[in-house]
């Protein structure tokens, strides 16, 4: 099968969903003016085209596209980081009129969920013991 020898390791890189969106200025004060993005590279097909973009903070890269097909909107994903202490301290900081998260313990899991104009949950999470 393939070319791969069976003392390879196998590597997998890091996931990049993709999150549907509709309006790219509601979706650009969401995901870089709220949650502190920035915007690694565009793509159109044309001038009247959909957008797909990728995004990035901190090692964590999304893809957001307008392209029908490309996700299913309301969709959910969990991002496992550090720091979430201060992540909701910020988030809070901004004063976002649309959203203000709490920071919920889990059971040993500290979580900040956000969801987007779009209907997309994106759980953050800090995992404090060994669940």
């Amino acid at each position: 099968m393939g070319d791969r020898r069976d003392d390879e390791p196998i590597v997998f890189e890091a996931a990049v969903p993709i999150v549907r969106i509709f309006d790219v200025p509601k979706a650009h004060e969401f995901y870089l003016g709220f949650l502190g993005f920035a915007v690694d590279w565009e793509h159109r097909y044309g001038d009247n085209s959909p957008l797909y973009t990728q995004i990035s903070r901190s090692g964590l890269r999304l893809h957001l596209s307008e392209h029908a097909g490309d996700a299913t909107p309301g969709g959910n994903m969990c991002v496992y980081m550090k720091g979430i202490r201060a992540f909701q301290r910020e988030l809070i900081g901004k004063d976002y009129r649309y959203m203000r998260p709490g920071l919920e313990d889990q059971d040993g899991r500290l979580e900040v969920e956000v969801i987007d104009p779009f209907g997309n949950r994106i759980r953050f999470m800090e995992l404090m013991k060994d669940v």
